[in-house]
């Protein structure tokens, strides 16, 4: 089928036109401005040369351009890889070097990680792009770059026209997601698993086109552009954006906005309500409030729900986002529940032979459907260990209670989440193994007042030596982002093995939970 997430904002402009689309900061943009501008870097990218299937990527706070960007790559079948603003130069050089993005649009307070890396990645020379973020005490653009202003304002709002024609299945997007080995994997996204993507969120929130999406997620994780800024503006909806997430200012925007949907992660909520904001909001025009993100105390809940506010909240992976949600007659009766399936998503638990467990016993969470992604980029080994005959292994093991509710239990691949993002601790761990006074070190999840979950490392150092936290994050910085620092760190003797020579880490959490 020759059809793309692209079309659907031509049709947009063409039916709404004067409907504001994006409410960011101060500004208003409606479906036919926004069409224009994504028209407008669609017909620049052409005139460079890029073509379907390359790859090109972003470093952006939210913005107006980074929609743009994403919906012409949409329209031309590129590939858009949004990268994590949070990463640090060697992160941006092994996601930019594996995928083989040809170019790259970045923030001025972004230079400082993507300057030492531009003789080292494969962008192409004349496709680094420069945007103001519009924050003060930034540089300007550098001599190596080209204005994104600039080379846009004579470009034409016309609609491309296309010589190789993007087809449903063709790949949309991919999403870089933190690997058990160190190594991070990019999920593949195609048209076609967004569209039943949006088909999916619609249900859930029962969108309306006079509907008004407050969220403040970052556009480059896969819920704020996958759950949030594509079904809400595929429906014709309006989504509140700002560059960066504030607690007054997000519980302000309900009232100031009239939002009917909002979206906030665990710990953002958690920011939000410490800042007693939302105890002078007028919050009646919300009918929908999305959450979740990492393990979510029912007195959140129920102090959202004292305000209002009714937090339904949802489980999903970069791998196969937004997979179910909690209805809304069930939050506190359920509380501890990630939900049941969404429309477009079939969800069981099964045990290590493949067999489907009944209520209680526990076992791996896995998935099948059209919202699964198609793959892991350039990675079809790991895809093969991920996707097993067309159902998704998750890693997560949960149960179900005898009414159908799934429950989460542990992160089989060691994962945890603070403040809302994925660490994987084999990652800092390896970074670590190189310091010259660690021996050995093993990083575990642990509860978090603040993030919700943090890095609790466990260290044995060599003979005479020792080290502080303060030593562990001075190490680690530049070398991984600084939300993947542990939090805590303890000595210990020796590290718990087991008889293949393995850490053994619930022995780890174990000991965290008996102090």
């Amino acid at each position: 089928m020759i059809w793309n997430v692209g079309k659907v904002m031509t049709k947009r402009a063409r039916i709404s036109p004067d409907k504001v689309a994006v409410f960011f900061e101060n500004e208003l943009i409606t479906y036919k401005q926004l069409n224009d501008d994504i028209n407008q870097v669609a017909n620049f990218m052409q005139a460079k040369g890029l073509k379907k299937g390359d790859r090109i990527s972003v470093s952006l706070l939210n913005c107006p351009e980074f929609l743009a960007i994403y919906f012409a790559a949409a329209k031309l079948g590129l590939i858009f890889v949004p990268l994590n603003f949070r990463m640090v130069a060697g992160e941006l050089k092994y996601q930019l070097n594996d995928c083989g993005s040809k170019l790259l649009v970045f923030n001025d307070m972004f230079i400082k990680n993507i300057e030492p890396i531009r003789s080292s990645i494969k962008v192409d020379k004349d496709k680094y792009i420069f945007l103001k973020s519009g924050l003060p005490g930034f540089q300007d653009c550098p001599e190596w770059a080209s204005d994104y202003n600039e080379i846009l304002k004579d470009a034409s709002t016309a609609e491309p026209i296309l010589k190789d024609p993007v087809k449903i299945d063709d790949p949309l997007g991919i999403i870089y997601t933190s690997g058990t080995t160190g190594d991070p994997k990019g999920a593949v996204l195609s048209h076609e698993q967004t569209y039943f993507k949006n088909f999916q969120i619609s249900d859930y929130t029962d969108m309306r086109k006079d509907d008004v999406f407050l969220s403040q997620l970052p556009l480059f994780h896969s819920g704020g552009l996958y759950i949030v800024a594509t079904p809400t503006l595929c429906s014709g909806a309006a989504i509140v954006m700002r560059r960066t997430f504030e607690p007054e200012q997000f519980a302000r925007d309900i009232e100031k906005f009239k939002a009917t949907i909002v979206f906030g992660l665990t710990t953002m909520w958690r920011f939000i309500l410490n800042s007693k904001a939302l105890d002078n909001t007028d919050v009646s025009s919300v009918r929908v409030v999305m959450g979740g993100g990492e393990r979510t105390p029912a007195s959140l809940l129920k102090d959202l729900s004292d305000r209002g506010l009714n937090m339904q909240l949802g489980f999903g992976q970069t791998e196969n986002s937004a997979m179910m949600i909690t209805p809304k007659d069930a939050i506190l009766e359920k509380a501890g529940s990630i939900g049941l399936p969404g429309l477009f998503t079939e969800i069981w638990i099964q045990d290590h032979e493949g067999n489907r467990l009944p209520p209680k016993e526990i076992g791996e969470i896995v998935a099948i459907g059209p919202t699964v992604m198609s793959g892991y980029w350039n990675m079809p080994e790991k895809t093969d260990e991920t996707i097993i005959d067309g159902i998704l292994h998750t890693g997560d093991l949960g149960y179900i209670d005898e009414d159908g509710y799934f429950y989460i239990v542990d992160r089989a691949k060691d994962m945890y989440r603070t403040g809302g993002e994925n660490v994987y601790p084999a990652e800092v761990e390896k970074v670590l193994a190189d310091h010259p006074d660690i021996e050995n070190v093993a990083i575990v999840g642990v509860p978090d007042e603040k993030w919700g979950e943090t890095g609790k490392a466990y260290i044995t150092c060599v003979k005479n030596k020792t080290i502080t936290l303060d030593q562990v994050k001075e190490y680690l910085d530049g070398k991984v982002a600084r939300y993947k620092f542990p939090g805590r760190i303890e000595i210990i003797n020796a590290l718990p093995l087991t008889s293949t020579g393995k850490i053994r880490k619930v022995a780890l959490k174990e000991r965290f939970l008996d102090k």
